[in-house]
């Protein structure tokens, strides 16, 4: 059972990807890796290339695309929806959310932070 690798849409807190790296974590934000700014298609592309799952609060655009993902038979590592949450709140259930499933559980599938308390 190997541990999620994550990557962090431009949305989510860059402190998010310090936080869980100093947990042991490996975790990349948009910004880190010059992404900032690139389309939610190419942002999940990008993810599902490195074997990453995405973690981002772009609910109303994330959805279609598991969904266009889904019907296509393409695969991803995971796709991660967060309402906006205060700083200390997202660290907890993302690290909820990572403890509690592997790679292969959250692999083309779509999970919610709300679902972690």
């Amino acid at each position: 059972m190997s541990t999620i690798r994550l990557f962090l849409d431009e949305d989510v807190w860059p402190g998010l990807a310090v936080a869980l790296r100093e947990r042991g974590f490996d975790v990349v934000h948009a910004y880190e890796v010059e992404r900032g700014g690139m389309s939610d298609v190419n942002q999940l592309a990008y993810a599902a290339e490195g074997g990453r799952a995405i973690l981002t609060h772009n609910v109303k655009d994330f959805m279609p695309l598991a969904i266009e993902y889904f019907f296509d038979e393409r695969s991803h590592a995971g796709i991660i929806l967060a309402l906006q949450l205060e700083k200390g709140e997202l660290v907890r259930r993302t690290l909820t959310l990572l403890g509690s499933l592997s790679t292969e559980e959250i692999a083309d599938t779509v999970r919610h932070l709300a679902d972690c308390r």
